[in-house]
C-alpha cells in the first residue's frame, strides 16, 4: 500500500514519533497538572516539554501553546472565541468546511455578519479582494496559508499586514503547511490553527491552537483545569482558559516529537522532496493526456496536486487506483467553497505527497493511471 493522501494525514510516521507514542503509553499514565504525585508530576512534564517544543518552533510563547483535537476544534475556538460579541468576519474562498462552517453559521445565526474574498491566481489581486471588504466593524480575518484541494498559497503575510494596518485579528489555518513551510507568529499572524497529524507527523486526534496574546480568545468549552480549582468561572490565564479537561498526552508527545523529526531532517529537506515528487507527478501527467491538473501558472502550490482523469469520475478513478494498492483522495476534501470556486462540480482527485514516498512509487502511480487510459481507449 502506497499512501499519497498525506493531505489528510501523514502515514507512515517516523520511527520516533511511534517510539514517542509507546513511551507515553507506559510511562505518562497520570493527569497533567492534577496532583503532586510522581505520575502526576512526570506526565505534566512530559506534557510541558511538548509544549515548549511547538512554541519554540513557530515562535511562540509555550503558555499561548494550546492543544486541541484537531485543526478544526482550534478554527472554531478562534473563530467563535474572536467573534463571540458579534461583527464582521471575512473568509477567503478557497476555505475549508472547519473555517467555513463556523463562520456561516454565526452568520445565519446573525451574530455576525459574514463576508468571502475570492481568491485569484494573482497574489496582488487576491490581497485587493480582502482589502475591498474590510469594514470599520471588520473583527477578523480568516485564511488558510493554503488550499487542501490544489496547494495554492495565498499570500498570507500581506494579508497579514492588511490586519496590522486595520487593527483586525488574523487567524491563519496552516493544516497544509506547518511542517513543510516555516511559519512563525513574527509573520503577522495572530492566531495559527494547524493539526497535528498531517505535516507535524503526530498522530490522530491532535492540534494546535496557537496565539500571539494580541486578541483575547473567549473559551467555548468550561471546566476543569487543575488550577483555580474553587473558582467556578473559567480561569483567565492561558493554557488553562482554553484547555479544560484531560488534555491528550499520547497525542501531545508525538506531536512533539514529530517536531523533532522535522528539525532533525530538515524542513526545506522535506518541502523540497514533496515538491520534487509534484514536479515529477505533473511532468508524467502531462504526457498521458486526457488529464486535467488544477493548477495555474501565476500562483504558488504547495506539494499538493489536484487532478480529474478524463470520462472518470474522481471517486471511480480513486476507487481504481486503491485497487492496485494506491491511497489518494476523491471528492471534494471538506471544501465546498474551494470546489465552487474552481468550477470543479464533480470534485477532483487528490495527490499529497510525504517525506517518505519515493518517486518509484509516483512512476508506478502513472503507470497505472495510463492503463486505466488505455483500457478506457480499447
Amino acid at each position: 500500500m502506497t499512501n499519497f493522501d498525506n493531505a489528510a494525514t501523514t502515514y507512515p510516521k517516523p520511527l520516533s514519533v511511534r517510539r514517542a507514542a509507546m513511551e507515553a503509553i507506559r510511562d505518562y499514565g497520570g493527569n497533567a497538572g492534577r496532583g503532586g504525585h510522581e505520575l502526576a508530576m512526570r506526565t505534566s512534564e512530559a506534557l510541558y516539554s511538548a509544549r515548549e517544543t511547538a512554541a519554540d518552533f513557530f515562535g511562540a510563547q509555550p503558555e499561548n501553546t494550546i492543544f486541541t483535537l484537531n485543526c478544526t476544534h482550534a478554527l472554531n475556538m478562534a473563530i467563535q472565541g474572536i467573534m463571540k460579541d458579534g461583527g464582521h468576519l471575512i473568509i477567503s474562498s478557497m476555505e475549508h468546511n472547519s473555517a467555513a462552517r463556523p463562520s456561516f453559521t454565526l452568520a445565519a445565526e446573525k451574530r455576525i455578519t459574514l463576508s468571502i474574498a475570492e481568491v485569484f491566481a494573482d497574489s496582488e489581486q487576491t490581497v485587493d479582494s480582502f482589502r475591498r471588504l474590510i469594514r470599520s466593524d471588520t473583527k477578523a480575518i480568516v485564511c488558510t496559508l493554503a488550499s487542501n484541494v490544489t496547494g495554492q498559497l495565498l499570500p498570507y503575510r500581506e494579508i497579514a499586514a492588511l490586519c496590522r494596518e486595520n487593527n483586525i485579528c488574523f487567524i491563519a489555518d496552516g493544516a497544509q503547511t506547518c511542517g513543510i513551510y516555516d511559519i512563525k507568529l513574527d509573520s503577522g499572524i495572530n492566531i495559527l490553527c494547524t493539526s497535528g497529524h498531517k505535516g507535524l507527523y503526530g498522530i490522530t486526534g491532535t492540534g494546535l491552537l496557537i496565539t500571539d496574546g494580541s486578541f483575547p480568545v473567549s473559551p467555548i468549552i468550561q471546566g476543569g483545569t487543575g488550577s483555580s480549582s474553587l473558582r467556578l468561572l473559567q480561569p483567565d490565564i492561558l493554557p488553562d482558559s482554553l484547555e479544560s479537561g484531560t488534555p491528550n498526552i499520547i497525542g501531545a508527545v508525538t506531536v512533539g516529537a514529530g517536531i523533532r523529526y522535522i528539525s532533525s531532517y530538515g524542513i526545506d529537506n522535506i518541502r523540497s522532496h514533496e515538491e520534487s515528487l509534484c514536479r515529477l507527478f505533473i511532468s508524467e501527467l502531462d504526457s498521458i493526456g486526457s488529464v486535467t491538473i488544477y493548477r495555474d501558472s501565476k500562483a504558488e502550490y504547495a506539494p499538493i496536486v489536484s487532478f480529474n482523469i478524463e470520462n472518470f469520475s474522481s471517486e471511480e478513478a480513486a476507487s481504481l487506483l486503491a485497487d492496485k494498492g494506491f491511497c489518494l483522495r476523491a471528492g471534494y476534501h471538506c471544501a465546498a467553497l474551494a470546489h465552487a470556486c474552481l468550477g470543479t462540480k464533480n470534485g477532483t482527485i487528490r495527490f499529497a505527497p510525504s517525506v517518505f514516498n519515493t518517486e518509484t512509487e509516483v512512476k508506478k502511480l502513472v503507470y497505472f493511471v495510463k492503463r486505466m487510459k488505455n483500457l478506457q481507449n480499447s
